[in-house]
């Protein structure tokens, strides 16, 4: 059975329908999507292969998958409204509104630590045991009771699941929301997009499971940061087969959605903060991505990073883009999200089969290549 391709793809852009081709024939894609706006509008919108390693079911035009940390890129958007919105502000100390994290010597971590990965509880001491990952009350409550593993604001230390919990409960004590129902009421509806935070079960028919890659994530030191951090939580590739974690709100992992619908939400933010004929912030709240919050080595991903406020930022060791003011995040296994405020372009990929890299694989970057040629034809 051929991995057919279907969509849209303005005729300037057929760069990447070739490499989308491509990443089937050359990289063992199994199904996946990719989407583009440019200048507000959606330019790609492409999708193909399969739901199975045998190929036997054909991915849809609306499959949803999990797409790990790409979900970050959702969480830290949430947060960046709320500040625009002057609901928070982003250099307090995040105590102001959760009183109970200045536990442990946390009273002057800031919530913008929260958003770039430096604020030193990147993983958890407390075992996260049975279902705990699910239980929203114990996650918070754990995380304000521990002491960071290094001291705030110096280093970024990938807060692979953590993230979301603490962005989250920011949302939660100011609006009263889950971050779950906020993104969905203030973001994914006015946007469009089929994006889900805790996703309810009458979308199971429309989710993929996720293929899990060949080798797992692996730390030779037991003891440094790096480990700690995954080994506690503790998160296998085929847990998102599970319908608990499939309606948990787990804002740092556990999203589902496809390439459109990341790009349906994520374009405001490549676009002054509004998209289709919608605004959800400031444009200045939208620049506010590009505040540097941090840049070195990550104590996690092991690799040198630099943040703005919830995204990493372009720079010469890890050009993304030829565009100085373009950001980017992705997820385990390939997933990726690309948000270029100077060409005002958005992109995303997603895709079922994963790879072991925590950021990007030849599939996601070389669509990103192919799209970033297409504008120089």
């Amino acid at each position: 059975m051929t991995d057919r391709i279907q969509g849209v793809c303005d005729p300037r852009f057929e760069a990447v329908r070739d490499a989308f081709k491509a990443n089937f024939s050359d990289h063992n894609d199994i199904g996946a999507s990719v989407a583009i706006t440019y200048q507000g509008e959606f330019v790609v919108d492409l999708w193909g292969g399969h739901l199975d390693a045998e190929r036997t079911t054909a991915w849809q035009e609306d499959t949803i998958v999990n797409v790990w940390s790409s979900t970050k890129t959702m969480a830290a958007m949430s947060l960046l409204l709320l500040a625009d919105r002057g609901e928070v502000d982003l250099h307090a100390p995040a105590a102001k509104y959760w009183p109970e994290f200045s536990q442990n010597g946390k009273e002057n971590v800031e919530v913008r630590h929260f958003l770039s990965h430096t604020a030193g509880l990147s993983g958890m001491d407390e075992p996260v045991e049975g279902d705990a990952l699910y239980d929203w009350d114990w996650m918070t409550n754990s995380l304000a009771r521990q002491k960071p593993w290094w001291k705030p604001g110096t280093q970024s230390g990938y807060h692979a699941i953590t993230q979301g919990h603490l962005i989250g409960e920011v949302v939660r004590r100011v609006t009263g929301q889950s971050i779950g129902n906020f993104f969905r009421q203030e973001i994914a509806e006015p946007m469009d997009a089929d994006f889900h935070i805790g996703t309810p079960a009458n979308l199971d028919s429309r989710i993929g499971n996720l293929i899990p890659p060949e080798a797992a994530i692996e730390i030779e030191d037991n003891q440094s940061i790096a480990s700690r951090t995954f080994a506690n939580p503790k998160v296998d590739a085929t847990e998102p087969r599970r319908h608990k974690w499939r309606e948990a709100e787990i804002p740092a992992a556990n999203g589902h959605g496809n390439a459109r619908s990341i790009v349906r939400a994520q374009t405001a933010m490549a676009n002054g903060g509004g998209a289709f004929g919608k605004t959800l912030m400031s444009d200045a709240g939208a620049k506010r991505i590009f505040e540097q919050q941090s840049a070195g080595l990550d104590l996690v991903l092991n690799v040198p990073m630099v943040f703005g406020m919830g995204y990493g930022l372009n720079n010469e060791l890890m050009p993304i883009s030829p565009n100085k003011n373009t950001c980017f995040w992705g997820g385990y296994g390939g997933s990726t999200v690309v948000v270029d405020q100077d060409q005002r372009l958005c992109f995303s990929y997603v895709m079922n089969r994963m790879e072991s890299g925590l950021l990007g694989d030849p599939r996601g970057l070389g669509l990103v290549q192919a799209m970033y040629a297409s504008l120089l034809e």
